[in-house]
């Protein structure tokens, strides 16, 4: 049995190679189970050309039997909305006196974000216990914004409290994203990001 959580694709080259591999595997005997915020019938929508891809789309549609799990984001039942941003002097203050913590300049991570493949944002947590960030903003380009996706993954995968200033954490991706074909990673992500915010802040 192969388990895959957060089954997506944005890329037409992944779809080929893993459309091929859990062929391969299907015919080895190997049983396939995955979580996905997508129908195996409308992956990659909106994120390539994939009417280009349908066989291999449809291919990995066939592997599957979609079972449906509606409901609210367990993350977020019975809490109150996104927690009000902390003031910038108070921000400072708290990760000063935080064991393990970083504080870093929202517009100054995003450069350095830039400069690594999303690959090694796992590496940059090494040893951090909380992160703190000054001077949040709406990101603009999706490129960008695909960065604080992955960032947001690696902090949630490794559980570790996030704490801001500026704006909310619900208000880094703009309606415009909301609404386009990456909507499903943004959202996830806003509620990963709003748990961690969540989470209880290590005392020395």
């Amino acid at each position: 049995l192969l388990a895959i959580a957060e089954f997506e694709h944005d890329d037409p080259g992944d779809t080929v190679l893993v459309s091929t591999l859990l062929q391969r595997l299907g015919e080895a005997g190997v049983r396939v189970a995955a979580t996905s915020n997508t129908l195996p019938g409308s992956l990659g929508e909106g994120r390539f050309a994939a009417q280009d891809f349908l066989r291999e789309i449809k291919k990995l549609a066939a592997i599957f039997e979609a079972i449906r799990v509606d409901g609210p984001d367990y993350r977020h039942r019975d809490l109150p909305p996104a927690p009000e941003p902390t003031d910038p002097a108070r921000l400072t203050e708290r990760a000063e006196h935080t064991p393990g913590a970083t504080l870093d300049d929202f517009d100054g991570l995003l450069e350095y974000l830039s400069t690594l493949h999303p690959s090694r944002y796992k590496k940059l947590l090494d040893g951090v216990r909380a992160v703190f960030v000054s001077g949040v903003h709406a990101v603009e380009d999706q490129a960008v914004a695909l960065r604080v996706v992955v960032l947001a993954d690696r902090l949630y995968d490794a559980g570790i409290p996030v704490t801001v200033s500026g704006a909310k954490l619900d208000e880094i991706f703009t309606e415009e994203m909301l609404h386009g074909g990456y909507r499903k990673k943004y959202l996830r992500a806003t509620s990963r990001l709003l748990a961690l915010s969540r989470f209880e802040v290590p005392t020395a």
